[in-house]
């Protein structure tokens, strides 16, 4: 029985993550739900993203995402499954599938799926759960609607070079106020090579001149810059919040210089 995760904006308090498990266990009783996040700032699109592309190559090929973030259909964000890396995705089509996906998906399905309920505001357990057990036990995909050739795409900003110099943002903040930027350590080691660097941002009172391997690396409370699992930079303090303490918000540009001494 393939495992099927949750990823949604709706927050603990409410009713609605019992309510989606109960559902998938009542069609499903040996279901293995996995509860991601749902903590997910409410309609980031981004956010959501970010999270979903670095989790998802983590489980096995064939399991089933459930992302509930803005999942209200209509004519322009129809509901669809995308099979992707082995992985089969339901959502909307509001964009997220764009931010998630580097390349197209092998296979996309506009869905077209009764629900058993008059209300059409919790599509996550009146369609997404349907969805997931139909391809849980096996049955063909084609049951589910009609293929689609496009999905919506939503461009996220790209680091930019501009002289001696990469712009990038910071695009994400973890648990621990950790600043992840959208600069790859595949561009920044092609672009600095063996050249002297400076990581700058909000001001010249904030610049770093090496790359950690570890938080470790510098004494307690220190700023540092690394590369972490996800493949991007990040600012990050030992032991302390890199977000509140350097003002590092999501979008504030941060930038890496070089061919001079600083």
């Amino acid at each position: 029985m393939p495992v099927i995760t949750l990823t949604t904006d709706w927050g603990w308090k409410d009713h609605y993550v019992a309510a989606v498990k109960g559902a998938i266990y009542s069609q499903l009783p040996d279901a293995t739900v996995v509860d991601v996040s749902h903590d997910i700032t409410p309609f980031d699109l981004n956010q959501a993203a970010f999270i979903i592309r670095h989790f998802y190559p983590n489980f096995p090929k064939g399991t089933i995402h459930i992302l509930g973030i803005n999942s209200e259909a209509s004519i322009e964000t129809p509901h669809t499954l995308a099979v992707y890396d082995g992985h089969y995705f339901i959502a909307a089509d509001n964009g997220i599938f764009s931010l998630i996906f580097d390349e197209p998906p092998e296979t996309i399905i506009d869905l077209d799926v009764l629900q058993d309920s008059d209300y059409f505001t919790f599509p996550c357990r009146d369609v997404f759960v349907k969805v997931a057990c139909h391809i849980a036990q096996g049955k063909p995909l084609e049951e589910l609607g009609h293929p689609k050739t496009n999905l919506l795409k939503r461009i996220s900003f790209q680091p930019v070079i501009d002289g001696n110099m990469i712009k990038g943002k910071v695009i994400y903040i973890d648990n621990y106020e950790n600043a992840f930027t959208n600069i790859s350590e595949k561009l920044f080691n092609s672009f600095v090579q063996k050249q002297d660097f400076a990581i700058s941002f909000r001001s010249a009172a904030y610049r770093i001149n090496t790359i950690s391997k570890s938080y470790k690396d510098v004494v307690e409370g220190e700023m540092l810059a690394l590369f972490s699992t996800s493949g991007l930079m990040e600012i990050a303090i030992n032991q302390g919040k890199a977000s509140s303490l350097l003002g590092l918000k999501i979008d504030q540009q941060v930038m890496v210089e070089v061919g001079t001494k600083h």
